[in-house]
């Protein structure tokens, strides 16, 4: 007889657990369903390159924080010891000349770094990082956890108040037009570029702009979980078992079990069936879920037609994770010793221009031949990530999955491999003289191409399971059949990072798919809805 749970959910990355959490502890009788061996998807913490250096491989800067309702509704840090590094110093773009332009979680620090490129430019940034501080507070922060509207619905309701309307301006606008407008010094523009860019945002497409305040208002506000990324998964987990949900690691799922246009439950590879008596919900990508899961025969084709216009990240990342004799001394340092405790670490660029460069050469798959990236060593704020005196080190590029010359097969080539690793330590050098070849006990590299391979849910090294675009943003996202959660499938739920509000591990996704899952299936919610939610809506910010 197959086996029968309340709610089955196939995929165990922060959306999976994060649901998983909020169902078992409802009451529901819950089973995870796990390709990998391990659960937590991007939130992997692993010893990749020699013992006791501990790296992140796949998400490590934490944005949301001080948001997610799932961080106050089970006390991860009170109840599960959940502990984050919050550095003083979040962004150091150090220069050839030894000065080093800095973004702090203190705004005035901030100014005052602006300041030496432009005083302009950091009046410029005040009135920006208020604004947008704003924003985030009043309607940003709250709508990533509740469902989206119809465009048309969202516009006329951001025209009915003046900070709305604020938002419907940055959204019509490109993000290199607000920055151009904004600053007038290439440095400043090249740093406010990049962090509002970085996470997926076209610096050439309108549409979605509303995410620039998003993005700046995170630029000082990103987070290390202490003692590994691995840490914040573990403890959901540890939520699962406590209010008996179970897990299956190696589950090779085969089909999703469709009678009569419902859900019934899932087939593994080896016969095996589960059984779901009220919801399978899936939190990988798209185009596992239904065209090799669920499959087209139970699905009309305008719908089948959507799903294949799905248009994945134009670029994803290329990371060296690096185990250093000594941590990294910065020539910048010399004039501001902070810079060697700076979280984030934006190397390579000297203007604007060869940003631009890249992000239009990976368009093509083309690689330059001196790309900048973000470098971060996590030991210098969390000890417990490398050996006393050793540092961990992560250099982390935005590379094409496809490159024009040899495909993604590419990126498969040891030769090739080494060679990025090679002159990504050369741009470090240039920074920090005393990173000589010598002090790299080891490296490990990971390319578009091993994400895939690793993660099959992030299609073409896909971190956030799909572009950043008009018509895959908001009620689109992933389209208007499945923008609230449900599905053509009767039973069926969608919530991973290819559903509104979108990838990263931002905790909206799986917040909100579990709230449409209680209400279209009828259980009783332990959790309430969060004040900052509340707040926006008797404002009129949200519906």
């Amino acid at each position: 007889m197959a086996k029968e749970y309340d709610v089955i959910i196939i995929g165990s990355g922060p959306n999976g657990l994060e649901i998983g959490a909020y169902l078992s502890k409802a009451g529901q009788k819950v089973l995870l369903l796990e390709k990998r061996y391990e659960a937590g998807g991007g939130l992997a913490t692993e010893q990749i390159t020699i013992p006791d250096f501990f790296h992140n491989t796949h998400a490590i800067f934490h944005m949301m924080v001080d948001y997610a309702p799932v961080y106050q509704d089970f006390k991860l840090e009170e109840q599960y010891l959940v502990r984050h590094a919050f550095p003083e110093l979040q962004w150091a773009m150090p220069l050839p000349d030894g000065k080093c332009l800095c973004v702090y979680t203190d705004v005035e620090k901030t100014c005052a770094s602006i300041a030496q490129f432009s005083q302009k430019d950091a009046d410029a940034y005040r009135d920006m990082y208020h604004e947008c501080d704003e924003l985030m507070k009043e309607i940003v922060g709250p709508q990533t956890f509740v469902k989206p509207e119809p465009a048309p619905l969202m516009a006329a309701r951001a025209d009915a108040s003046e900070l709305g309307r604020k938002l419907s301006d940055f959204a019509e606008k490109t993000p290199d037009d607000v920055i151009q407008e904004r600053f007038e010094n290439d440095h400043v523009r090249t740093l406010m570029l990049y962090t509002v860019c970085h996470w997926g945002l076209d610096y050439s497409q309108s549409g979605v702009g509303y995410l620039i305040p998003l993005y700046f208002n995170r630029m000082s506000n990103y987070r290390l979980v202490a003692g590994g990324s691995h840490r914040v998964s573990n403890a959901l987990l540890k939520a699962i078992f406590e209010n008996q949900g179970q897990i299956r690691t190696s589950a090779q799922i085969k089909r999703v079990i469709v009678e009569d246009g419902t859900a019934k439950g899932v087939e593994l590879d080896d016969g095996t069936q589960i059984m779901a008596t009220k919801a399978v919900v899936s939190t990988i990508d798209l185009h596992q879920t239904f065209l090799k899961y669920v499959g087209e025969d139970n699905l009309e084709k305008d719908f089948v037609d959507m799903v294949n216009a799905w248009q994945w990240e134009k670029w994803s990342l290329l990371d060296v994770h690096l185990a250093l004799e000594e941590p990294p001394r910065f020539k910048a340092a010399e004039s501001n010793p902070d810079v060697n405790k700076a979280f984030m670490y934006v190397l390579g660029y000297e203007s604007s221009d060869e940003l631009r460069k890249q992000w239009d050469m990976m368009a093509t798959g083309d690689l330059p031949e001196r790309a900048g990236y973000i470098g971060c060593f996590p030991s210098i704020h969390d000890p417990y990530q490398a050996p006393a005196g050793r540092a961990s080190g992560l250099l982390s590029q935005m590379a094409p999955f496809e490159l024009r010359d040899g495909g993604s097969e590419k990126w498969l080539r040891y030769k090739f491999r080494e060679q990025i690793a090679e002159y990504q330590l050369a741009t470090l050098e240039r920074y920090a003289p005393n990173i000589t070849k010598d002090k790299v006990l080891w490296w490990n590299i990971t390319t578009p191409a091993d994400i895939q391979n690793k993660f099959a849910n992030m299609v073409r090294g896909s971190y956030k399971q799909g572009q950043y675009h008009p018509l895959q943003m908001g009620y689109l996202r992933p389209n208007q059949e499945c923008s609230h959660n449900v599905t053509p499938i009767k039973n069926l739920f969608v919530g991973g990072a290819g559903v509104w509000p979108g990838g990263c591990v931002i905790w909206g996704p799986g917040y909100v798919c579990a709230n449409t899952v209680a209400e279209e299936c009828g259980m009783e919610k332990w959790w309430s809805e969060p004040e900052m939610v509340t707040r926006a809506r008797e404002k009129g910010y949200l519906p």
